[in-house]
């Protein structure tokens, strides 16, 4: 019991000091460039609680389409490959932006057009056959 000593005298607290942040509840979540998920405490820190994370494949187009824009792991992809953003050849993150649609719109409109003018005719189509059939049952009487 070397360096052990026992004083009998009341206790007291001496010399304090605050290595730390005062408590503080969670306040809001944002994700920055890398990927981290950062958090914003009520006493005024922030720090980082998680990163998202990015896959690649060894064969993209081994790739098996789900539906959408989902796509799953198959044989001929290989395994995932998984990393932080902006490293190895995985994309980046951009933060608090808007995703433009990967639509072409010039393409849509077109299709649009295309389908309403077969529409048209397919509808003077039947408006000429009415009319044939009234004529013909006109013609009979």
């Amino acid at each position: 019991f070397d360096g052990i000593t026992s004083n009998d005298r009341k206790s007291n607290t001496e010399n304090i000091a605050q290595d730390g942040y005062t408590s503080g509840t969670l306040n809001g979540l944002r994700i920055d460039q890398s990927g981290k998920i950062i958090g914003s405490f009520t006493n005024g820190h922030s720090m980082a609680l998680a990163q998202v994370s990015m896959a690649t494949f060894t064969n993209n187009n081994g790739l098996e389409k789900l539906g959408g824009n989902v796509w799953g792991e198959t044989a001929n992809s290989g395994g995932p490959v998984i990393g932080a953003a902006s490293t190895g050849s995985r994309g980046k993150i951009n933060a608090s932006t808007l995703e433009m649609s990967n639509v072409d719109l010039s393409h849509a409109f077109t299709q649009l057009i295309v389908i309403q003018r077969g529409y048209q005719a397919n509808s003077k189509t039947i408006t000429t056959s009415d009319n044939m059939l009234n004529t013909l049952l006109q013609l009979k009487q």
